[in-house]
C-alpha cells in the first residue's frame, strides 16, 4: 500500500540508491564552501536554489484529489498552475503528530498520536536548530497560540500537536510568534519559517474551501511578493484522509520555481526537509533527513 512505511522505505531505497554517488558529490562541494547563496537566481552545489525566504504552511488530513484540481480549492489551484506540483507527496504515518515531527526533525521522535508533548523533550538535531547553529534565521507563525512561546497543550483552537518546536530544547519557545507578528514587509521574514494555522484554518475541522479562502487572504500577498524576490511559499499537508495511501498535496510557488511543472516522483517529508536544508547551505541533516533526496524538475534555471 502506497502510504505504508515498509513499502515507503521500499520506494526510497530504489530511488535513493540511484542518486546516493551524486549526493555525496553535490554535498561534500557544499561542504568545503561551493556554495553560493547570495540570492537571484543562485543554487547550492545540490541544484537545489537558494530563496531568500523560505514560508512553509502546513495544511491538515487531506488527500491529494480532495485538493488538487478540486472547485473547492480554487486558489491552491492557481498557485500549483503557477508554480510547482508534486503529484507523488507522500506523508508518513498516522495520525498527524509524528508527521510534523517527521517534516521538522527527520523522525517521529517516538511520537506515535496526538497527545501533548512534555516541551524540550528532544535535544535531537531539527531544521530550527540546525539554522540557528548556521547562523540563520527561523521562526514559526502559529494562528491562535495565546501568546509567543506558549507551551500550552491547546487554547480553543489552537493545538500543540502542530507545533512540533516545542518539543526540542535546543529551539527557543520565542522563535514560535502568534500568527499576528507575520511581517507586512515580507524582507524581514526570516530565512525559513513555518505557518500553521488553527484547527479551523487547516482544514482539519473546517472544509477545504475554509482553508483555501485562509491561505488566499494570510498568504496570498507573500506569494505575489515571493514570485518577484526569490522567495518560496511551499503548502503541504501532515497527512490525507486515510483513504489515498498517505497521498498528500505538495505545491511550490515562487520566483526560484518553474511556473506549470509537476513532478511524478515518489517525495515524502523527509525529502522536503532536506531540500529545506540544502536551499539554506546546511551540511548537516537531520535524522532520515540524511538519506533523503532533493526535490528536483521543479526548478527555474
Amino acid at each position: 500500500m502506497p502510504g505504508s512505511s515498509t513499502s515507503r522505505a521500499g520506494r526510497s531505497r530504489y530511488r535513493r540508491s540511484s542518486t546516493a554517488a551524486a549526493s555525496a558529490l553535490a554535498f561534500t562541494a557544499a561542504a568545503v564552501g561551493l556554495w553560493t547563496g547570495l540570492g537571484g537566481s543562485s543554487s547550492a552545489a545540490s541544484g537545489v536554489p537558494t530563496p531568500d525566504h523560505v514560508v512553509v504552511v502546513v495544511m491538515e488530513n487531506h488527500a491529494y484529489g480532495q485538493v488538487i484540481g478540486s472547485s473547492s480549492a480554487p486558489y491552491i489551484n492557481s498557485l500549483k498552475t503557477g508554480g510547482a506540483s508534486l503529484t507523488a507527496s507522500y506523508a508518513e504515518t498516522h495520525p498527524s503528530q509524528p508527521n510534523y515531527y517527521a517534516l521538522f526533525s527527520g523522525s517521529t521522535q517516538g511520537v506515535t498520536d496526538d497527545s501533548c508533548v512534555t516541551p524540550g523533550f528532544s535535544s535531537a538535531a531539527n531544521l530550527g536548530s540546525e539554522l540557528l547553529d548556521a547562523g540563520r534565521t527561523w521562526a514559526s507563525y502559529n494562528e491562535s497560540l495565546p501568546s509567543e512561546g506558549d507551551t500550552t497543550c491547546s487554547s480553543g483552537d489552537y493545538a500543540q500537536k502542530h507545533n512540533p518546536w516545542f518539543g526540542f530544547s535546543n529551539v527557543p519557545t520565542s522563535s514560535a510568534k502568534t500568527f499576528d507578528d507575520f511581517p507586512t514587509d515580507y524582507s524581514t521574514l526570516p530565512d525559513v519559517s513555518f505557518v500553521t494555522p488553527d484547527l479551523c484554518s487547516d482544514m482539519h475541522d473546517c472544509s477545504v474551501s475554509t482553508g483555501d479562502t485562509w491561505i488566499k487572504n494570510n498568504l496570498g500577498a507573500y506569494a505575489t511578493w515571493a514570485s518577484t524576490h526569490n522567495s518560496l511559499l511551499v503548502i503541504t499537508f501532515d497527512e490525507d484522509n486515510r483513504l489515498s495511501g498517505n497521498r498528500i498535496p505538495t505545491v511550490l510557488y515562487g520566483q526560484p520555481v518553474t511556473a506549470g511543472s509537476t513532478s511524478s516522483t515518489t517525495y515524502d517529508h523527509y525529502d522536503l526537509l532536506r531540500t529545506l536544508e540544502d536551499s539554506q547551505g546546511l551540511t548537516s541533516h537531520a535524522g532520515n533527513a540524511a538519506s533523503a533526496s532533493d526535490i528536483t524538475g521543479i526548478w527555474a534555471s
